[in-house]
């Protein structure tokens, strides 16, 4: 199946019947594909309901399927490149067949949580399942005794405080759901950056605040000595912060804790205000670092933990510049972290006024499924609603790298802020990716006589795989203005928009 989708656009989605590889394995052919000359955008991916919807929010054709069936859908510059990309796509299948076939013969997996556990001798369990189980497989390692991180998300609420009361009863902790980010004893968990050890114990219901905050304290030679992740919901009314209190507690019993530093989105006041309260029980130094309306954003916060522990405060990275001047319109967010997102909404609206987003900050400016709206725009790609089903946007950058081609060719946009977020589990090479969308973006703005700025917040350290420079300075050079600090990269996204004004 072919067609035109533009003046310089050509589809090509085919089904190839009965042919069949993992979804890892299929993530990275899409990936080689979507890097070849020529090839705008590729998704390579067995016809399960879920890939078809991806590959129909993408703007494909679908063509008649069964389960069964792997589907190849590309989207090129023109029907000149067609051969070279199902060439590049019967290469990158077979590389992946080659190094499935040469993993050779593997002991058999354990059937269940606490039988891994038992096998490994793991102090904890780690879960990551599809929302819906993960219920059951962290219950498992509850009843063997141990801690358990639920990375899984879309696990329902009530579900969440069953398991967190059962922890409370048994002084275990549940790490989660949807807990992304965590450091226990030196090893990272989840989206990991590389820290050197220190004095500050990181308590986390926010994944990438606590990335942010570890990112920006290591860069000041500020160490850690674990990162607690309790999912994004612990300080919510309904939750009640029961993973905070024993991640706290588990804290304040290590000597090595110099300072414990509480991280999250917005939290309910009342929890905040309990929870400080329960601070003043401990022996060890607690600081707050929650977002909020009039509350300082992440990078103010690292500032002041530094000045608690007598350190310096040094000038936080930069990398390249945007458009000196910028066409008047409006500024979109496109995060991978929600978090950030947070951030970044409760700058602009401040300076803005309302931001439109599917995590919004006043529910009457919920987006709906189209994700636009006139007025400032944010989106979490991130978030649940956005990820069911299919990898988070800081493993694949695909649907979020369609968005910023589309609102880059919207007049009505002037500047894009994203986050770029390193470490362990992350893509080992985003630049790869999204430097080269950034570089089509600002160059399709130019082409419609408007000048883009695109803003990125590129979070991550110097001992992270992807090497915080070398990432920074490519998407520099592909004409991103980009920071360390998403609250910086923010406020020159918000300048620059209040200088069009």
């Amino acid at each position: 199946m072919t067609r035109s989708t533009a003046d310089t656009d050509f589809d090509h989605v085919e089904c190839r019947p009965g042919a069949y590889a993992d979804s890892v394995a299929l993530l990275q052919v899409s990936k080689d594909v979507a890097a070849v000359d020529g090839v705008r955008a590729a998704q390579v991916a067995m016809a399960t309901p879920l890939n078809l919807d991806v590959i129909a929010s993408m703007g494909f054709d679908l063509p008649e399927t069964s389960p069964n069936d792997m589907v190849v859908a590309l989207r090129l510059e023109s029907e000149s490149h067609l051969d070279s990309a199902l060439a590049a796509v019967d290469a990158a299948l077979v590389a992946v067949t080659r190094r499935t076939e040469s993993a050779g013969s593997v002991e058999e997996p354990p059937r269940t949580i606490a039988s891994a556990i038992k096998r490994s001798e793991a102090a904890m369990g780690l879960v990551s399942v599809p929302g819906a189980n993960a219920v059951v497989e962290a219950m498992d390692a509850l009843d063997a005794g141990h801690d358990v991180m639920v990375f899984s998300d879309n696990v329902p609420v009530a579900q969440e405080i069953a398991l967190k009361q059962v922890a409370a009863e048994r002084d275990l902790l549940v790490m989660g759901p949807d807990c992304g980010t965590a450091m226990v004893d030196g090893v990272g968990l989840g989206f990991a950056n590389t820290v050197q050890p220190g004095p500050v114990g990181l308590v986390a219901a926010s994944g990438t605040g606590c990335q942010q905050l570890m990112c920006l304290l290591d860069h000041a030679g500020v160490g850690m000595t674990a990162a607690l992740g309790v999912g994004g919901r612990d300080l919510s009314v309904d939750v009640g912060a029961m993973a905070t209190r024993q991640a706290m507690r588990r804290l304040d019993a290590d000597p090595a804790t110099e300072l414990i530093v509480v991280v999250s989105k917005p939290p309910a006041a009342q929890v905040a205000s309990e929870l400080r309260d329960f601070a003043k029980t401990l022996g060890t130094p607690v600081h707050f670092a929650l977002l909020g309306a009039g509350q300082p954003d992440l990078t103010a916060s690292a500032e002041e933990i530094l000045q608690t522990l007598g350190r310096p405060v040094p000038q936080w990275p930069t990398w390249g510049a945007s458009a000196a001047t910028v066409s008047p319109g409006r500024l979109r967010g496109l995060f991978a972290g929600g978090t950030l997102c947070d951030e970044a909404m409760i700058m602009a609206t401040d300076q803005l006024g309302p931001v439109h987003s599917n995590i919004p900050l006043d529910p009457q400016y919920a987006l709906d499924s189209t994700l636009t709206a006139d007025g400032t725009v944010m989106i979490d790609f991130g978030d649940d609603t956005m990820t069911a089903g299919r990898p988070h946007p800081m493993i694949d950058p695909t649907i979020r790298l369609e968005y910023l081609a589309r609102t880059a060719a919207d007049p009505a946009t002037s500047a894009v802020l994203m986050d770029v977020v390193l470490g362990h589990g992350a893509d080992a090479d985003p630049a790869a990716t999204t430097a080269p969308a950034i570089r089509a973006a600002i160059a399709a703005a130019r082409d419609d006589g408007r000048e883009l700025a695109v803003l990125v917040a590129c979070v991550g350290t110097a001992s992270d795989p992807q090497v915080l420079d070398d990432q920074a300075a490519a998407l520099a050079d592909a004409g991103a203005e980009v920071f360390l600090s998403n609250a910086r990269a923010a406020g020159r996204a918000i300048s620059l928009i209040g200088a069009t004004a």
